[in-house]
Parts: structure tokens; sequence; C-alpha cells
């Protein structure tokens, strides 16, 4: 784990659902320290009563704004205000947005264009422009307990997004005869788009690739993965 790595944990409680807490802290720990943890809403409102035990025990700091016009929600101007503080004030390296309200997508986009990470968090109703703004996204599945659906081969193989991302990773990162180290194929996704293979039901790139079953995949001698395009040899 890169514990040198300082992590702000910005929540849109109004679009986020308590219950979800403990998986977004664990994924968080895996990223570096978390530093500023912080939650917005109007907590006066019982829409958010479900969050107050969330707040204690976690040492998340409530960030308290007012409705203060009806059909208008504070709560995104007073998160991306502080998170633009952060940005020029605090030695952040990563930022977590919590919400499913694609208003964030330029938020997101201008962390990125300062070289910070963006690990984003939400609901599957959240709208692909803001999942893809992000470094990395993960989805919080409606009930907590409910595994993400490991996809199988033919879905995988016609999904066309996923497949032009690993083979335009492996071209731009392979050697002369072909091969890739999977870290620099990973990171180059990364790059280029918002990207994880949980999302797919795979716990890691290598056992994502190795689904396919359309890329050669191998140890070299430090034991990494290396992937290469073409059929899988039998």
């Amino acid at each position: 784990m890169p514990e040198h790595k300082n992590i702000a944990l910005l929540i849109d409680a109004d679009n986020s659902p308590a219950k979800s807490i403990q998986i977004i802290l664990s994924e968080l720990a895996r990223h570096g320290k978390l530093n500023i943890r912080r939650a917005y809403g109007n907590w006066t409102s019982s829409n958010l009563k479900g969050w107050e035990a969330a707040l204690q025990e976690h040492a998340i700091q409530p960030i308290q704004q007012y409705d203060l016009t009806k059909g208008k929600n504070a709560t995104d101007i007073a998160m991306t205000i502080d998170a633009m503080d952060l940005l020029y004030t605090k030695q952040i390296d990563t930022f977590c947005l919590v919400t499913s309200d694609c208003d964030f997508t330029p938020l997101a986009t201008r962390m990125l264009s300062d070289g910070k990470s963006v690990i984003g968090f939400g609901e599957r109703k959240v709208p692909s422009v803001f999942v893809n703004a992000c470094s990395t996204f993960l989805f919080l599945d409606d009930e907590e307990e409910k595994p993400v659906k490991k996809l199988k081969p033919n879905d995988l193989r016609g999904d066309t997004k996923l497949m032009n991302l690993i083979r335009e990773a492996i071209s731009g990162t392979e050697n002369e005869e072909g091969w890739a180290r999977l870290s620099k194929v990973g990171a180059h996704i990364s790059n280029h788009a918002s990207f994880d293979p949980r999302n797919y039901g795979y716990s890691r790139l290598s056992d994502l690739i190795d689904a396919i079953g359309l890329f050669e995949l191998r140890r070299d001698e430090n034991q990494h993965f290396e992937v290469r395009n073409g059929k899988k040899k039998t």
C-alpha cells in the first residue's frame, strides 16, 4: 500500500447510501492514508438520519448546508468549494468523491488536470459522464452484501469499449515481442478511462483478461504478469 498517499474523502450525503460507508473506507485503506473525512448535506432533514451513526463511528465531519431555495441543493456548491480549497492548500494526492450526481463531473476533471487521482463511488444510476471523469469508479450496489455479477466470457468479448481499452493498452505498452507488463496495461487504461475489474465481477485485472480468453497471459522471470494480443493458446 502506498502509505505516503494522502486522501481526502468528500461525501455528498444527499446522493449516497450510508450503509456503504464501510465498503468505501475499506477500499480507501488500500490506497493510502485518509486524512480528511467530510460529509455534506442538510443535517436537519430526516432524509439523512441514516448517516448519523456512520458519522460518529467513523469520525466523519458533517458539513451543514441548508436548502436555501426550494428545489435547489447547496450541498454541491459547498462540496466543490471545499474540494478546490483542499486542492490548493493541502497536500492531497487522491480525492474520493462519493456521489451519484453528475454535476461533480467538472470537479473530477479539474482535479485530474492537476495530477490528482480521483476515486468515485456511486450507485449504478450515476450517469456515465461522471464515471468516465474519475480515475477509478466503484459502484455501490443497492444491497451492501450483494456481490457484483461476474460477467461471462461472451459478455466480456461483446463489450466493445472494454475490448478496445485492453487492446489499445497492450499495443501502447508492449515490447518488441508484443508482450506488455500487466501493471503498465492497467496504468495505461486508468489514464484513459475510469476502470476497475471489480465492476465486471473480477477481483484482479489478470483474472478479467484470462476470463476473456482472447489474450495470452504469462508470468515473466520475476513472476510479474505479462499479456499479449492474440487468441489464448490451449
